[in-house]
């Protein structure tokens, strides 16, 4: 049995609301399973298995497929511990703003009825058990602490006025976050918000400038191995129905033990060929000059027989005097 992922439970969430788990509707979901990324529709990685409602949790066993990239990846950081969440998108069916649904801090009505869209993995959730991404009519709700949403608004208090989010972020907290994202980026803690973006700006540009750079490096290492693979064939060292096996193994090895590989392999001997050799045959003749079968080496009589019938007969014919008798 492999690791089990909390889905959902009735923790409140970043946007001040919960799901209840009695009201969600996962049986849809349960006949196409698919895992996404990031919520990136088309990007499937896997499937949910074993899906369970337990108590106020729903939880299941992510399978990696393996069939794309970012699948293998996943799964390896899966294996390893460092995936450790997935964000259920959930279709708001019915919302209520009853007390006894209400819990400490919470800005939004309570999800009482809901619809299980599609599990994704994602890198960062949004509290900490999972992130809880919200649509109502399949639209994705956009939902900002203190900002009021049409299909989910803010609770309202008796005084008319919206609470506030407990989780919202002072001023003083703030100017601290910019100084350790300052300090982390080499600038001084006094650099300002500009000053940081520009950092930023200048860093993912060296991120890029890499992928590329890696991009072309692997372009180039590719020519390479197709060039050696290429060369061996036309050496005669393997037939050209191979090619694709020997360029996958040298993505796999490298060049340079691929080249080993490569120069190890002798030049594959055909038939012909050895009944052409130069070589000493009885009489002093060279091979291939023969008069009668009697001269023809043992070694290669079999392949003449099999590759030259008709030499074959003219030398019976002088050895015997007659005609050689058919042969299959």
């Amino acid at each position: 049995m492999g690791k089990r992922i909390r889905i959902s439970n009735e923790t409140l969430n970043c946007y001040g609301t919960w799901v209840k788990t009695d009201g969600a509707d996962i049986e849809q979901f349960q006949k196409n399973s698919v895992l996404l990324y990031m919520h990136w529709r088309g990007m499937i990685v896997g499937n949910i298995k074993d899906m369970r409602v337990e108590g106020n949790e729903i939880t299941g066993e992510p399978y990696f497929d393996e069939v794309r990239d970012e699948s293998k990846i996943l799964k390896q950081q899966w294996d390893k511990g460092t995936l450790k969440m997935c964000s259920p998108n959930f279709d708001i069916l019915e919302t209520s703003e009853d007390p006894s649904l209400l819990k400490p801090g919470q800005t939004r009505p309570t999800v009482t009825k809901s619809k299980l869209v599609e599990v994704s993995m994602v890198d960062i959730g949004g509290n900490d058990d999972n992130l809880v991404l919200l649509s109502y009519q399949g639209n994705e709700l956009k939902l900002a602490a203190g900002e009021d949403c049409a299909n989910l608004p803010l609770l309202k208090t008796n005084g008319g006025e919206a609470p506030q989010n407990n989780n919202s972020k002072t001023e003083e907290t703030m100017n601290v976050d910019f100084k350790a994202i300052a300090l982390k980026l080499g600038l001084p803690e006094t650099a300002t918000e500009a000053e940081i973006l520009a950092k930023v700006g200048i860093l993912l540009g060296y991120q890029t400038a890499n992928t590329e750079l890696r991009t072309q490096l692997d372009t180039i290492k590719l020519a390479g191995v197709t060039q050696m693979v290429d060369d061996a064939i036309k050496a005669g060292k393997f037939n050209a129905n191979k090619k694709d096996h020997f360029i996958n193994l040298g993505k796999t090895v490298g060049a340079e033990s691929l080249k080993l590989t490569l120069d190890s392999m002798a030049v594959v001997t055909k038939p012909m060929q050895l009944l052409n050799t130069g070589g000493g045959a009885a009489g002093g003749m060279a091979t291939g000059q023969w008069n009668k079968l009697s001269e023809v080496p043992e070694a290669q009589l079999k392949l003449m027989r099999e590759n030259e019938p008709d030499k074959y007969r003219a030398l019976y014919k002088a050895e015997y005097g007659i005609e050689c008798p058919k042969f299959n």
